[in-house]
């Protein structure tokens, strides 16, 4: 065995070359990578002895992608292309030996084999577009050469991995082969295409799957019509659509250079980098400076819930999905049945999709112990709370939980916005008191806010943060304050909302500004689907605000059929003129001057109000990173993610302009709202969020 460089060997089995990668973790195409495996084909290639190539990798995956680091990087020869060129071009058979997963650029290198062989439980595929890109070395070009145009859609716009099985039967991987012997049986493979005299199979001159689909226009407009609600305001999956259809109608290296031109514009634009930006920052929200990663947690083995209502049914449905047992505990037995029924009704609804089957219900369900016996969560390791929001019933809760479960365990409130310093006053272990905001509903939602009290030990907040990586959620570790980082910023985006309605704006204006930028909806529509009677007490309504008089007039949101809308049978929305004239009436009686409010002032008064407050998080230490606020944002209320989150978008926009339109609308924000100290700080500085450490 010789060795290229650090990260490629070359070694050869009788007449079999092998060149074999070793760059963990996951074998990146760095520059090291590709600068050997270019060597290790050229001397291949040179040597008379060897008759075929194996390239294979070290480890627990074959190429698993580029090597994200060198993004927006000066390229560094050589490059993936020149790669691809001596494999496809060599005049000996060239076999990929692919486990693990071959990602990205690895399958665009694999694709330039000749063959490609695979173990079971390998997974092929292209997830460039989740880093708002396209395969731009060729990938778009050979992939629907193989698998046909729908197939090669479906595969660049979903980013979505295939399995082996899939892969074999739409003929990008050759053969099969056991685990365990991918190298032996690859060799062996090599030996048979030599053998059986099997010509050098270049998937670039291969035509028929594409041919098919040439002149026919409406293929593509199908595809668009049918993913443009997925697709909405993203760049990437339309570039992709775009290079399929250059492989089916020009001529394959106009494609390619087609597929490149897009790339180049991808990677170069806003987008790309947002995405990019959310890659990274997925990876460091779990990063707590003073909570190592070999800080002592605590086993769960049975979790308790209390409150069966939506909240607390969707919490128990996340333990039992991952087969921990839940005791769940309400105070009326109506209540309790009624949520376990929820429940039950949420997982059959799982099997007319083929997620679930009846046997998985059945088992998920056997894990839930209904009881209205608060004492029969003593064995419990992790209680928790999921009341009416309210501090007096939550304290008591508590109280009770602090006599009653084992010493050890973790105490946990759901609660979106309340005190849990103050909640943490009832038990005498308040270092054993954390947030577990999860977001509703519950079971759907990736998003966990893990809310640190005062004296919450740093065990409990470890074991809460792989907890929360255990159920498949994203979890962001925030302070206390009101709303905590999420909530917080959503009302001081409301307060804005609120005011340009008394100042002229109609509720649907608002809206449209909203889901035009990208959200899922705006503030109106969100709190007709809400219930606009949360929180409101009718007994003490006084016509004191917009809301309350819509709640007296029975106008409740989507399940009374009207709210700020008018919903049709479908729950379908249109702007209603009983609100225009209730707003109109209610700003006449407040004396509020009336005014045409444009977008452009809506987007930047409700943005850069969620902005200045993020700055204002940042600077009290609720938050430890600005992009822990954009995970919030992003996964727990729909912020595009091509946009990068609230902080990330600041940056985009630059702070000084930010700060600039503040200051103009200032007279109009409210008379409690000020500048974050920080803002203005980052922003006379010339400073991004980024930049701060």
């Amino acid at each position: 065995m010789a060795a290229i460089n650090p990260v490629v060997n070359l070694s050869s089995e009788d007449d079999i070359a092998v060149v074999a990668v070793n760059n963990p973790p996951v074998n990146a195409l760095s520059q090291q990578v590709r600068a050997g495996i270019l060597e290790g084909i050229r001397r291949a290639i040179a040597d008379s002895a060897a008759r075929a190539i194996v390239i294979v990798c070290d480890g627990k995956t074959f190429i698993a992608g580029a090597d994200i680091t060198e993004f927006g990087k000066p390229l560094q020869a050589p490059s993936l292309f020149e790669v691809e060129d001596a494999i496809e071009g060599a005049p000996k058979p060239v076999v990929a030996a692919i486990h693990g997963t071959a990602l990205g650029g690895g399958f665009e290198l694999a694709l330039c084999c000749h063959y490609r062989v695979a173990v079971p439980s390998a997974k092929c595929g292209f997830p460039e577009v989740n880093l708002g890109l396209l395969p731009g070395a060729g990938g778009t070009q050979r992939l629907p050469r193989i698998v046909g145009v729908e197939q090669a859609l479906d595969m660049v716009t979903s980013g979505k991995q295939v399995d082996a099985k899939s892969a074999h039967a739409a003929g990008l991987f050759d053969e099969l082969v056991p685990e365990g012997s991918l190298r032996a049986s690859a060799i062996a493979f090599a030996r048979k295409v030599l053998a059986e005299n099997r010509p050098l199979r270049r998937v670039r001159d291969l035509d028929d799957k594409v041919v098919a689909a040439r002149g026919k226009p409406e293929v593509f407009e199908a595809f668009r019509k049918a993913n443009a609600k997925k697709f909405r305001g993203f760049l990437a999956p339309e570039y992709n659509i775009r290079t399929i259809e250059a492989a089916v109608d020009k001529p394959f290296d106009e494609g390619l250079a087609y597929e490149r031109k897009l790339f180049v514009e991808l990677m170069a634009g806003t987008q790309s980098a947002a995405q990019r930006y959310v890659f990274f920052a997925e990876r460091q929200v779990w990063k707590i400076p003073d909570v190592p990663d070999d800080t002592p947690t605590i086993p769960l083995q049975r979790i308790g819930v209390i409150g069966a209502g939506t909240m607390g049914g969707g919490i128990a449905m996340n333990f039992a999905n991952i087969g921990i047992p839940v005791t769940i505990v309400e105070t009326r037995q109506d209540a309790l049945d009624r949520g376990i029924g929820v429940v039950r009704k949420n997982y059959e609804r799982s099997t007319k999709s083929g997620r679930l089957t009846m046997a998985d219900v059945d088992r998920r369900m056997q894990l839930l112990t209904p009881t209205l016996d608060l004492e029969q969560l003593a064995d419990c390791d992790l209680i928790i709370e999921a009341v009416f929001e309210n501090m007096d019933i939550k304290k008591e809760v508590f109280g009770k939980l602090d006599r009653i479960v084992k010493q050890g365990a973790i105490l946990a409130t759901n609660t979106s916005a309340l005190d849990i310093n103050e909640i943490a006053t009832a038990v005498k272990r308040p270092d054993a008191v954390i947030g577990l905001h999860f977001f509703s509903p519950a079971n759907v939602m990736r998003l966990v806010e893990v809310v640190r009290a005062r004296e919450t030990s740093k065990p409990v907040i470890a074991t809460s943060m792989q907890l929360a990586k255990k159920l498949g959620k994203i979890a962001a570790l925030v302070g206390v304050c009101p709303g905590f980082v999420g909530n917080r910023i959503l009302y001081a985006r409301s307060r804005q909302a609120n005011a340009m309605v008394m100042e002229g704006a109609m509720p649907w204006d608002i809206d449209k500004a909203i889901y035009d930028f990208g959200l899922p909806m705006g503030p109106f529509a969100m709190s007709d689907l809400a219930g606009l009677d949360i929180g409101w007490n009718p007994e003490k309504s006084s016509s004191s605000t917009i809301r309350e008089v819509l709640c007296e007039q029975g106008r409740r949101g989507q399940k009374t059929g009207a709210g700020y809308y008018d919903y049709d049978e479908q729950r379908n929305a249109r702007p209603s003129p009983v609100t225009e004239k209730i707003i109109r009436e209610f700003a006449a009686r407040s004396g509020a001057p009336q005014r045409e409010i444009t977008e452009q002032e809506i987007l930047e008064r409700c943005l850069f109000a969620q902005i200045n407050e993020g700055a204002k998080i940042l600077e009290e230490k609720i938050a430890i990173r600005p992009s822990d606020i954009d995970i919030v944002w992003i996964n727990g209320y729909g912020w595009p993610v091509y946009r990068g989150g609230p902080m990330f978008y600041a940056d985009t926009v630059g702070l000084a302009q930010v700060v600039a339109k503040l200051e103009e609308y200032g007279p109009r924000m409210g008379a409690d709202f000020t500048i974050s100290p920080l803002l203005a700080q980052l922003a006379a500085g010339g400073k991004r969020f980024q930049d701060l450490k």
